[in-house]
């Protein structure tokens, strides 16, 4: 009798124990290709995260991030990127594009793209958005507060690149940048954030 009262009591403390570590102790992946972060405190006896899931096309993006991707393709048709700043001026939080606050977006992307007239910058967003893409917590109300990145591979776990996925990424870059980004376990190319309110977060290269 003794033992069985034991074991109904020790029972449902495990099951509290489980999912308060559900609740507080599930923390977000490391950044993909990042090698500078140092382990926590036994780390070493932890399984390792599970890498986000990646996911393709346009099925399952809220409304806002898709008007969002709309109003992005419908500048890179256009082949002009003076059509961009539609989609930078439909939300009073500007995304960031690496530069001082209040610079003009056009005018960056026209000094970076390397035709000067921004069309690098409308052929390399088309791309990542033509990529897969992952979602990623920004808070506890998962059904507004989330990420959607692309391309996913800057948010892929090191060192745990699949041949289609390096397929993937000399999609992107070239040989030369895909081996320098492996070699230093850091993605560097072009990343997009858009949030699931349809903000746009990001659109700017690795440091």
């Amino acid at each position: 009798m003794r033992r069985s009262i034991a074991t109904g009591l020790i029972q449902p403390l495990i099951l509290l124990a489980a999912l308060a570590f559900a609740v507080h102790g599930a923390g977000q992946a490391d950044p993909a290709w990042s090698q500078t972060a140092k382990p926590k405190p036994g780390a070493a006896n932890k399984q390792p995260v599970a890498p986000p899931q990646v996911r393709y096309g346009t099925e399952g993006l809220p409304r806002p991030v898709l008007d969002m991707r709309e109003a992005m393709l419908a500048a890179i048709e256009s082949g002009d990127i003076e059509e961009l700043r539609h989609a930078y001026d439909l939300y009073e939080l500007k995304p960031d594009l690496g530069t001082p606050p209040k610079s003009d977006p056009v005018a960056h992307w026209k000094r970076i793209s390397g035709d000067g007239q921004g069309r690098e910058v409308l052929a390399a967003l088309s791309l990542i958005l033509e990529a897969g893409y992952v979602v990623l917590p920004l808070g506890p109300d998962l059904e507004n507060n989330r990420l959607y990145v692309w391309p996913y591979l800057a948010e892929w776990p090191r060192g745990r690149l699949t041949p289609r996925q390096e397929v993937e990424l000399l999609r992107l870059v070239p040989p030369n940048t895909a081996r320098e980004m492996k070699e230093k376990g850091k993605y560097t190319h072009w990343r997009l954030v858009i949030g699931a309110d349809g903000t746009w977060h990001t659109l700017r290269k690795g440091d």
